[in-house]
């Protein structure tokens, strides 16, 4: 029987979870030997999305900082339109 080389999306399903737990273990031994603040400021940050996953089976979404840049000009933009409106009444 011969094996296909492309792998199946359960096998890349499972080759990113044993990823996640293998850069949360680093991360922890970091925090462990190395007394590294970043290391465990990454391990939380690992363990609040694993804990999100989990409750609602979706990853989190993070935004871009362009798109939170966009966001803010376009508020700011409503901002400016109110406070000229307000002037004029």
């Amino acid at each position: 029987m011969a094996t296909s080389s492309i792998p199946t999306v359960n096998q890349l399903t499972r080759a990113l979870e044993v990823t996640k737990q293998i850069e949360k273990l680093q991360a922890e031994l970091a925090a462990i030997f190395g007394g590294d603040f970043k290391a465990a400021k990454k391990l939380a940050k690992a363990e609040k999305a694993e804990k999100a996953e989990k409750t609602t089976g979706k990853k989190k979404r993070t935004m871009s900082p362009e798109a939170k840049e966009k966001i803010a000009a376009a508020q700011r933009l409503r901002w400016a339109k109110q406070k000229k409106a307000d002037k004029k009444a």
